[in-house]
């Protein structure tokens, strides 16, 4: 569940941010505070009806596959991958206050939501690695309110390494470094 939180939280923060940009780039497309709520439906979409009609559009593409050159099917790819971003875009408008006016508020969206998460799968990692690190930490908040310490839970003394790690970690020094700088004045 843990996961699934965080992919969600990390993938609805990217989509804010995607939709605030088409709504600067485009004079066709409203967004403005809704784009809170549309990055709900759009995250939902990205994450469940988006595998969804690429694999089905991929199986009745791959039916065909053996009519089609090679650059024929790279072409027939493309549009199958635009078109499910159009119909992701198109029920983002639907079901949230944003508002799309005209051919170019409909076609060029999905484009940018294309590159926009091509983007997100290059920083995906990094995202759901700090996005998972502060789940941790107000988990851990959340965890120690609800429970009272007792004789048992008591700290253990740490050993000798992870103590030099610890004081490490705290100055970003290493005792090598620590004892030459101390040398120094």
């Amino acid at each position: 569940m843990k996961n699934g939180i965080v992919r969600f939280a990390a993938l609805y923060v990217f989509d804010v941010a995607v939709l605030l940009l088409i709504g600067l780039l485009f004079p066709n497309v409203s967004v403005g505070l809704h784009a809170l709520w549309a990055a709900v439906i759009l995250t939902l979409a990205a994450l469940v009806v988006k595998p969804t009609l690429g694999a089905a559009f991929r199986k009745a593409a791959a039916r065909s596959s053996a009519d089609r050159g090679r650059k024929g099917e790279k072409v027939l790819q493309y549009a199958l991958v635009y078109l499910v971003e159009l119909i992701v875009w198109v029920l983002t408008v639907w079901l949230s206050g944003v508002t799309a006016r005209g051919f170019w508020g409909f076609a060029l969206p999905p484009l940018i939501l294309l590159f926009g998460w091509m983007i997100y799968d290059q920083l995906d990692d990094r995202m759901r690695g700090k996005a998972a690190q502060v789940y941790d930490t107000v988990h851990a908040k959340v965890s120690a309110r609800g429970t009272k310490p007792t004789a048992s839970a008591a700290r253990t003394p740490d050993a000798p390494a992870t103590a030099q790690a610890r004081e490490e970690l705290r100055d970003g020094l290493t005792p090598e470094q620590r004892r030459m700088l101390d040398e120094l004045g």
